[in-house]
């Protein structure tokens, strides 16, 4: 990639609104970083030590949490640095590269509930050919689907990006976005914004694919109480999840393009981090809470930790 402008730092203004409340901010921030990694770790761990979860939903699901870390990884350290910073600024390379790991995070998160989505269809509306099909082959073709092609087309948005030249190294948000990135160009972004609206577009036909398996799925749910069963027990976490991801992402996408400058700096700050900060929090307690199996194993694990601590102390 070869950057044509002379800019090397961009510095992130968002961050005017937080200066009063520094020692809270980063305070909550490392909190919240530490009950991600605590929540996805402890759920990952459980998915890849017990056998009989070597299944292709809890597969699925463990590829969540992992990206779940993976994007939390490419904010918080950055993001709680600045809080405690005088002056927040990123260079070229870095804001390239933030950019890069939170959007392709949450296109992987997209791209795995379409799996997911899949694999419900399947097990519900064709249980005989179940295992035939989500063979493991084919369970780790669609999780190397869900990861490849997400981090591939974001390698295309910042190769259109890297393109530019900037006339301004000023970014209104706490972290690099590519949407702000294109603002700052001098030139002609046209081509950006079509590739922005192809990538729309294709997230959005994501979603409609999960709308027509779910209407499959609910019409084989309602014929037989086993069918509801399954659909109340697996299909709901899946959906929940979904809900809470698109409703994130589309008001990121919609501010990012749309939003208006008279809206106060604290008040575009929580839609700028929301989709990053609910997602990998919400995620793994939906999936530990409501899938039974996983449930029971965490509560096990739990009971098995504790009694190892108490025997140790009575020694």
């Amino acid at each position: 990639m070869t950057n044509m402008s002379d800019i090397v730092l961009f510095s992130l203004s968002g961050f005017s609104a937080t200066a009063n409340y520094k020692i809270l901010l980063s305070s909550l921030t490392l909190l919240c970083y530490c009950l991600i990694v605590l929540l996805n770790v402890s759920l990952v761990l459980t998915i890849i030590l017990d056998q009989s979860l070597h299944e292709p939903m809890y597969v699925f699901v463990c590829s969540l949490c992992i990206n779940g870390l993976y994007g939390s990884t490419g904010f918080y350290p950055k993001f709680f640095f600045d809080l405690l910073s005088k002056i927040q600024v990123i260079s070229y390379s870095g804001c390239l590269l933030q950019v890069f790991v939170i959007y392709s995070n949450i296109k992987i998160d997209y791209s795995s509930l379409v799996v997911m989505a899949y694999d419900r269809y399947v097990a519900i509306c064709r249980p005989l050919e179940y295992h035939s099909v989500m063979s493991v082959r084919r369970t780790a073709v669609l999780v190397a689907f869900s990861w490849l092609a997400p981090l591939c087309c974001e390698v295309m948005v910042l190769t259109l990006t890297s393109t530019l030249k900037f006339c301004n190294s000023r970014i209104d948000k706490l972290y690099c976005e590519n949407w702000s990135l294109v603002k700052l160009a001098c030139g002609s972004t046209k081509t950006n914004n079509i590739f922005g609206l192809f990538v729309i577009a294709l997230y959005c036909l994501h979603l409609l694919f999960i709308v027509c398996s779910y209407v499959q799925l609910v019409k084989a749910a309602l014929k037989s109480t086993k069918g509801k069963r399954k659909f109340t027990q697996t299909c709901v976490p899946h959906l929940l999840c979904l809900l809470n991801v698109s409703v994130a992402l589309l008001f990121d996408v919609m501010y990012s393009r749309y939003g208006s400058a008279s809206v106060p700096q604290s008040v575009k700050n929580f839609f700028a981090i929301q989709f990053i900060v609910i997602p990998p929090i919400i995620n793994p307690i939906i999936y530990g809470l409501i899938l039974t199996k996983i449930r029971n194993k965490i509560v096990h694990l739990c009971v098995m930790a504790g009694q190892r601590l108490q025997l140790r102390v009575e020694v």
